[in-house]
C-alpha cells in the first residue's frame, strides 16, 4: 500500500497538517502542487518532495490518486480523470453542510456545537463529489478559527490514513450526498472583520472567535485600526480582553486604556 503514487494538493495550515499526517502513515506523495510559499510547501522541502505550482505535468506522473485539502480551486475534469483510484478531497465539515472556502469560520459564527471532516471523491462542483468518510467533533464554547482548525486537521488526518486502503481495496464506496440539505459558505472579505457595536454581543464574541488571525476583527479609532483579539461575555456585558493597535504588537486591554483612556466602545 505505501507503494501508492500519491500526489498531494493544497496550501494553508490545515493542508500541511493532512500532508505531514500523509508522510508519518507511510503515503509520501510524488509530487506537491501548492502556492508558493506556503505552510504546504514548507512541509514537502522539509522531506525533499517536489513542488510544483501548477498541473501541467501531472499526467505525466501518472498517479495512482490524488489528495486534495483546502486548495481552494475545483480542479478540470481532466484532472480528475487521472488517477485510477480518483481524487480525494479532505474537507472541514459534516458535508453537504457548509460547502464552499469558509466553513470552520461558518461553524463558529452560526454557534453550531458540532461540526467534523468528510472525505469525498472529488467532482467538478464545488464539495458535491460523494462521501467517503465522515467522522464528527465537539466544538467547545470558546472555540477559535485556530483551535477548531487544528482540530479538524488532526481529525482529517487520522482519517484520511484510516481511508486509503479500504478505498483503493474497493472496502468502501462514496455515497452521493443529500443535496436537499446543501449550504454553502461565502468567501470572508478584510471588511467582514470590521465590528457593528450594535450588533448583539453573543454575536460579536463569535465573530472575534472566529475572524482571527484573518481578516481579523477590528474598530476604527483616532482614524486608525485597533484589532480586537480576544473578548468574553460576563454578566451579560462583552468585555475586551486583547487588543492590537495599528503597527504595534497585541497587548492587554487593560494596558491599552493606560495609554487612551479616551476610548469608548462605539454603541
Amino acid at each position: 500500500m505505501q507503494s501508492l503514487k500519491i500526489i498531494f494538493i493544497g496550501t494553508p495550515e490545515f493542508g500541511a497538517t493532512i500532508l505531514n499526517g500523509l508522510i508519518d502513515a507511510g503515503y509520501k506523495p510524488v509530487l506537491v502542487i501548492t502556492k508558493p510559499e506556503s505552510p504546504v510547501k514548507i512541509i514537502a522541502e522539509k522531506y525533499n518532495i517536489p513542488v510544483g505550482h501548477s498541473m501541467s505535468n501531472i499526467k505525466d506522473l501518472k498517479p495512482d490518486l490524488i489528495v486534495v485539502a483546502a486548495y481552494g480551486q475545483i480542479l478540470p475534469k481532466e484532472i480528475l480523470e487521472i488517477p485510477k483510484y480518483g481524487c480525494l478531497n479532505v474537507h472541514p465539515s459534516l458535508l453537504p453542510k457548509y460547502r464552499g472556502a469558509t466553513p470552520v469560520q461558518s461553524a463558529i459564527l452560526n454557534g453550531d456545537k458540532e461540526t467534523g471532516v468528510s472525505i469525498i471523491k472529488m467532482v467538478e462542483r464545488v464539495d458535491a463529489g460523494g462521501i467517503v468518510s465522515s467522522i464528527k467533533c465537539l466544538v467547545s464554547r470558546d472555540e477559535t478559527y485556530k483551535t477548531l482548525s487544528d482540530k479538524l486537521a488532526d481529525l482529517g488526518t487520522k482519517s484520511l490514513s484510516e481511508v486509503i486502503p479500504d478505498w483503493v481495496e474497493g472496502k468502501i464506496k462514496a455515497l452521493p450526498q443529500d443535496e436537499t440539505k446543501a449550504t454553502y459558505t461565502k468567501m470572508i472579505k478584510k471588511e467582514d472583520g470590521l465590528i457593528d457595536w450594535k450588533s448583539s454581543i453573543d454575536y460579536i464574541e463569535k465573530q472575534v472567535r472566529a475572524l482571527n488571525p484573518w481578516p481579523s476583527t477590528y474598530t476604527l479609532y483616532n482614524g486608525k485600526i485597533l484589532k480586537i483579539l480576544k473578548v468574553e461575555i460576563t454578566n451579560n456585558k462583552l468585555i475586551i480582553k486583547e487588543v492590537q493597535p495599528e503597527g504595534k504588537k497585541p497587548m492587554n486591554f487593560e494596558d491599552f486604556l493606560r495609554g487612551h483612556n479616551d476610548f469608548k466602545i462605539p454603541c
